[in-house]
Protein backbone atom coordinates (compact mmCIF):
# COMPACT_ATOMS: atom_id res chain seq x y z
CA UNK A 1 0.00 0.00 0.00
CA UNK A 2 2.79 2.38 0.84
CA UNK A 3 4.39 1.80 -2.52
CA UNK A 4 1.06 2.45 -4.28
CA UNK A 5 0.62 5.59 -2.25
CA UNK A 6 4.16 6.68 -3.05
CA UNK A 7 3.47 6.14 -6.71
CA UNK A 8 0.25 8.12 -6.41
CA UNK A 9 2.09 10.94 -4.66
CA UNK A 10 4.82 10.98 -7.25
CA UNK A 11 2.28 11.03 -10.05
CA UNK A 12 0.46 13.89 -8.28
CA UNK A 13 3.75 15.72 -7.88
CA UNK A 14 4.59 15.11 -11.52
CA UNK A 15 1.15 16.25 -12.57
CA UNK A 16 1.51 19.40 -10.42
CA UNK A 17 4.95 19.98 -11.88
CA UNK A 18 3.63 19.75 -15.44
CA UNK A 19 0.68 22.02 -14.61
CA UNK A 20 3.08 24.55 -13.13
CA UNK A 21 5.27 24.33 -16.22
CA UNK A 22 2.27 24.83 -18.49
CA UNK A 23 1.15 27.76 -16.33
CA UNK A 24 4.64 29.32 -16.55
CA UNK A 25 4.64 28.93 -20.33
CA UNK A 26 1.21 30.56 -20.58
CA UNK A 27 2.30 33.44 -18.32
CA UNK A 28 5.44 33.92 -20.38
CA UNK A 29 3.42 33.87 -23.60
CA UNK A 30 1.07 36.49 -22.10
CA UNK A 31 4.02 38.58 -20.99
CA UNK A 32 5.56 38.44 -24.47
CA UNK A 33 2.20 39.39 -26.01
CA UNK A 34 1.78 42.26 -23.52
CA UNK A 35 5.30 43.50 -24.29
CA UNK A 36 4.51 43.37 -28.02
CA UNK A 37 1.28 45.28 -27.53
CA UNK A 38 2.98 47.89 -25.31
CA UNK A 39 5.64 48.34 -27.98
CA UNK A 40 2.97 48.76 -30.69
CA UNK A 41 1.10 51.32 -28.56
CA UNK A 42 4.30 53.28 -27.95
CA UNK A 43 5.10 53.24 -31.67
CA UNK A 44 1.57 54.34 -32.56
CA UNK A 45 1.77 57.18 -30.03
CA UNK A 46 5.12 58.31 -31.45
CA UNK A 47 3.75 58.15 -35.01
CA UNK A 48 0.70 60.16 -33.98
CA UNK A 49 2.87 62.79 -32.27
CA UNK A 50 5.01 63.07 -35.41
CA UNK A 51 1.85 63.36 -37.53
CA UNK A 52 0.48 66.07 -35.23
CA UNK A 53 3.72 68.05 -35.39
CA UNK A 54 3.87 67.70 -39.18
CA UNK A 55 0.28 68.86 -39.65
CA UNK A 56 0.85 71.78 -37.27
CA UNK A 57 3.84 72.85 -39.39
CA UNK A 58 1.80 72.45 -42.58
CA UNK A 59 -1.05 74.54 -41.13
CA UNK A 60 1.39 77.26 -40.08
CA UNK A 61 3.00 77.25 -43.54
CA UNK A 62 -0.43 77.48 -45.21
CA UNK A 63 -1.36 80.38 -42.93
CA UNK A 64 1.92 82.16 -43.73
CA UNK A 65 1.35 81.67 -47.46
CA UNK A 66 -2.23 82.95 -47.22
CA UNK A 67 -1.20 85.95 -45.12
CA UNK A 68 1.59 86.85 -47.56
CA UNK A 69 -0.85 86.62 -50.46
CA UNK A 70 -3.28 89.03 -48.77
CA UNK A 71 -0.46 91.42 -47.83
CA UNK A 72 0.81 91.42 -51.44
CA UNK A 73 -2.66 92.51 -52.57
CA UNK A 74 -2.86 95.31 -49.96
CA UNK A 75 0.58 96.80 -50.66
CA UNK A 76 -0.43 98.47 -53.99
CA UNK A 77 -3.25 100.22 -52.09
CA UNK A 78 -0.67 101.48 -49.57
CA UNK A 79 1.52 102.65 -52.47
CA UNK A 80 -1.40 104.58 -53.97
CA UNK A 81 -2.17 106.23 -50.63
CA UNK A 82 1.47 107.33 -50.38
CA UNK A 83 1.50 108.66 -53.96
CA UNK A 84 -1.80 110.48 -53.44
CA UNK A 85 -0.69 112.08 -50.17
CA UNK A 86 2.68 113.07 -51.70
CA UNK A 87 0.87 114.79 -54.60
CA UNK A 88 -1.23 117.06 -52.36
CA UNK A 89 -0.24 120.72 -52.95
CA UNK A 90 1.07 122.68 -49.94
CA UNK A 91 -1.97 124.95 -49.80
CA UNK A 92 -4.30 121.91 -49.54
CA UNK A 93 -2.40 120.05 -46.75
CA UNK A 94 -4.74 121.40 -44.04
CA UNK A 95 -7.88 120.36 -45.93
CA UNK A 96 -10.16 118.04 -43.90
CA UNK A 97 -10.33 115.55 -46.79
CA UNK A 98 -6.53 115.28 -46.89
CA UNK A 99 -6.42 114.92 -43.09
CA UNK A 100 -8.98 112.09 -43.36
CA UNK A 101 -6.89 110.32 -46.01
CA UNK A 102 -3.79 110.65 -43.81
CA UNK A 103 -5.68 109.11 -40.88
CA UNK A 104 -6.82 106.18 -43.04
CA UNK A 105 -3.25 105.71 -44.30
CA UNK A 106 -1.89 105.72 -40.72
CA UNK A 107 -4.58 103.23 -39.68
CA UNK A 108 -3.64 100.85 -42.51
CA UNK A 109 0.06 101.14 -41.62
CA UNK A 110 -0.63 100.56 -37.90
CA UNK A 111 -2.76 97.49 -38.70
CA UNK A 112 -0.06 96.07 -40.97
CA UNK A 113 2.59 96.67 -38.32
CA UNK A 114 0.46 94.93 -35.68
CA UNK A 115 0.30 91.76 -37.78
CA UNK A 116 4.06 91.81 -38.40
CA UNK A 117 4.42 93.76 -41.67
CA UNK A 118 7.29 96.24 -41.65
CA UNK A 119 8.77 98.48 -44.35
CA UNK A 120 12.33 97.69 -45.41
CA UNK A 121 14.73 100.56 -44.79
CA UNK A 122 16.61 101.35 -47.96
CA UNK A 123 17.82 104.90 -48.61
CA UNK A 124 21.26 105.47 -47.12
CA UNK A 125 21.67 101.77 -46.27
CA UNK A 126 24.10 99.36 -47.87
CA UNK A 127 22.60 97.45 -50.79
CA UNK A 128 21.48 93.98 -49.71
CA UNK A 129 20.09 91.67 -52.43
CA UNK A 130 18.05 89.84 -49.78
CA UNK A 131 15.96 92.99 -49.27
CA UNK A 132 16.65 95.27 -52.25
CA UNK A 133 16.16 94.96 -55.99
CA UNK A 134 18.58 97.25 -57.83
CA UNK A 135 17.01 98.64 -61.00
CA UNK A 136 19.49 101.49 -61.55
CA UNK A 137 23.12 102.29 -60.79
CA UNK A 138 24.62 105.77 -60.52
CA UNK A 139 28.06 107.22 -59.95
CA UNK A 140 27.97 109.48 -56.91
CA UNK A 141 31.14 110.46 -55.10
CA UNK A 142 29.20 111.67 -52.05
CA UNK A 143 27.69 108.24 -51.43
CA UNK A 144 29.77 105.22 -50.56
CA UNK A 145 30.15 102.01 -52.52
CA UNK A 146 26.90 99.98 -52.81
CA UNK A 147 24.78 102.50 -50.91
CA UNK A 148 21.11 102.88 -51.82
CA UNK A 149 20.67 106.38 -53.29
CA UNK A 150 16.95 106.34 -54.00
CA UNK A 151 13.94 104.12 -53.42
CA UNK A 152 11.41 103.77 -56.24
CA UNK A 153 9.10 101.31 -54.53
CA UNK A 154 9.05 100.51 -50.83
CA UNK A 155 9.70 96.91 -49.84
CA UNK A 156 8.11 95.07 -46.92
CA UNK A 157 8.78 92.09 -44.70
CA UNK A 158 6.25 89.88 -42.96
CA UNK A 159 7.53 88.14 -39.83
CA UNK A 160 11.16 88.38 -40.94
CA UNK A 161 10.57 87.14 -44.51
CA UNK A 162 10.44 89.43 -47.53
CA UNK A 163 6.99 89.97 -49.04
CA UNK A 164 8.19 92.54 -51.57
CA UNK A 165 11.76 93.70 -52.25
CA UNK A 166 12.53 97.43 -52.27
CA UNK A 167 13.09 98.69 -55.82
CA UNK A 168 16.16 100.93 -55.55
CA UNK A 169 18.87 102.96 -57.26
CA UNK A 170 22.37 102.03 -56.03
CA UNK A 171 25.52 104.18 -56.06
CA UNK A 172 28.77 102.60 -57.26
Amino acid sequence: EDSEQAEDNSSVEKEGFFKKKKKDKKEEAFKVKIDELEDRVKRQMAEFENFRKRTDKEKAAMFETGAKSVIEKILPVVDNFERGLAAVPEDKKDDSFVAGMEMIYKQIMTSLEEIGVKPIEAVGKEFNPDFHNAVMHIEDEELGENIVAEEFQKGYTYRESVVRHSMVKVAN
